[in-house]
């Protein structure tokens, strides 16, 4: 059994990851880093676990791996820190602020002789794995476009619409100023896109809209062609129905071949293959598997090889990506309200 630490204890490693961990056969949950000092009884009594707000006890605690869940801003300390004490990563996405930072990272991992996997955890569900398999087979025949749409509102502009005065939700808000929503959570359609059919981006081209009042957009489309000249369309928006008092969002993979298509609707409960012998009409189950990750992390723990794991290279590409993208609106908005 390998003993994990856990860096950063927010709202994503409490639904995700420590469930994931306790439940788990080949993790035990041993300790976590809390730099906040105030947080660390409240964290002791919920999780039964060492607590400490110094790296140095933390890694000296008996951990074999850590897991980064901290906020984005802190990947980049987190990780060294982690290679100086000689400890496997997992790492939250974004892996890190921009690109240098990222390539560090994985520099500082590989001269150490240790792992660094980015927790792209969607790729583990069994709706991605089943559509992996099928463009493997070609069972609808040569993949040609993808269509994949994640718009919702990060819970919301406000915490409570009946509070008077309104209080601004703080996890939409935070993830806005980190880089908005492509870089938040399109980098798992990006990351999907580029594992289901094994073919890196070559180019790519963004448009999107400002619906809220901050420097990235929160409502965003992103084109990509890939080296295997398959086109993926991305659609990632915060801010759809984000003050509506009952919003409604979308998830949709859609991946259209020469002999048929595949398609995963959330909110239909819909997940299906059509193509020229019929229709296949598969379980349905929610996008992302925690429990399926941590599966793949303890075999790669066990065995010293990548497997299924998303790498600290794929989570440094599908950055630079999400990032690029942001960053040529961020600027091309900028011009357009210099020049109006």
């Amino acid at each position: 059994m390998f003993k994990l630490g856990l860096m950063g204890c927010g709202v994503v490693a409490n639904y995700g990851h420590i469930p994931s961990i306790i439940n788990s056969s080949k993790f035990e949950l041993v300790a976590i880093y809390e730099p906040v000092v105030s947080r660390k009884e409240e964290l002791q009594k919920k999780h039964n676990v060492q607590v400490f707000s110094d790296v140095e006890p933390f890694f000296q605690s008996g951990i074999d791996a850590v897991v980064i869940t901290s906020p984005a801003p802190f990947h980049y300390q987190n990780v060294r820190d982690a290679a100086r004490y000689g400890k496997h990563v997992l790492c939250e996405k974004p892996l890190a602020m921009d690109d240098k930072e990222a390539a560090e990272m994985i520099t500082i991992m590989q001269e150490a002789g240790l792992m660094l996997f980015t927790a792209f955890d969607y790729r583990f569900s069994p709706i991605s794995q089943k559509i992996k398999t099928i463009v493997e087979n070609k069972s609808i025949g040569e993949v040609r476009s993808l269509r994949l749409s994640y718009i919702w509102n990060n819970h919301g502009k406000y915490v409570n619409h009946d509070q008077v005065p309104l209080q601004v939700n703080l996890r939409r808000a935070n993830r806005m100023i980190e880089g908005g929503p492509m870089v938040d959570c399109g980098v798992h359609q990006i990351d999907l896109a580029r594992w289901w059919l094994n073919s890196d981006v070559q180019l790519q081209h963004s448009e999107g809209a400002w619906v809220d009042d901050y420097e990235a957009p929160d409502h965003m489309y992103l084109h990509m062609t890939h080296a295997n000249e398959v086109h993926t369309m991305l659609e990632i928006s915060y801010s759809y129905c984000f003050t509506a008092k009952e919003p409604v969002s979308h998830f949709i993979y859609e991946l259209i071949g020469t002999d048929g298509i595949i398609r995963y609707d959330r909110e239909s409960r819909l997940f299906e293959m059509r193509n020229s012998t019929g229709t296949t009409r598969f379980p349905f189950t929610r996008e992302k598997n925690f429990h399926g990750m941590y599966d793949a992390f303890a075999l790669s723990l066990e065995t010293g090889q990548t497997g299924d794991m998303p790498t600290g290279l794929d989570g440094l590409i599908a950055t630079r990506i999400a990032r690029r993208a942001t960053n040529e609106l961020i600027q091309k908005h900028a011009h357009l309200q210099k020049n109006e």
